[in-house]
């Protein structure tokens, strides 16, 4: 069975979480989505990256891929602050150059931090109180 329709498995925290959801589009070019995908398996993805997340306060980051549109997900603790994380994240290590290493797949401006370039989304419904 396709995992798509049998579902991602969600880790459970012993604590409250929150949700934050983005989205960013790519260049609309299959060869560059095939490796902007591969960029991000865990065999081609920079740790340093990894641990500047986890750094910053994020518990768990997803993203989805839907032709060129990029949907994220990101779970953190109740207490985490967005623009503070994000300010932090983009004076860590690496961080500027993983930028600019992805910001040729991605349709947006060089030179802008991954604060500035994924668009917080609004939820719309939710089924659940």
């Amino acid at each position: 069975m396709d995992i798509k329709t049998s579902g991602y498995k969600v880790r459970q925290y012993a604590f409250p979480t929150k949700r934050y959801c983005q989205t960013l589009d790519l260049k609309n070019d299959p060869q560059l989505i095939e490796e902007y995908v591969k960029r991000h398996s865990n065999e081609e993805h920079w740790d340093v990256i990894r641990q500047g997340l986890r750094k910053v306060g994020i518990l768990e980051m997803e993203i989805y891929l839907l032709d060129n549109r990029l949907f994220m997900i990101v779970e953190t603790k109740m207490d985490f602050d967005w623009s503070e994380a994000f300010i932090e994240l983009a004076d860590m290590p690496k961080q500027k150059e993983w930028e600019e290493y992805m910001s040729i797949f991605q349709n947006v401006q060089s030179g802008i931090t991954s604060g500035q370039k994924w668009k917080l989304m609004d939820r719309i419904f939710r089924i659940y109180e």
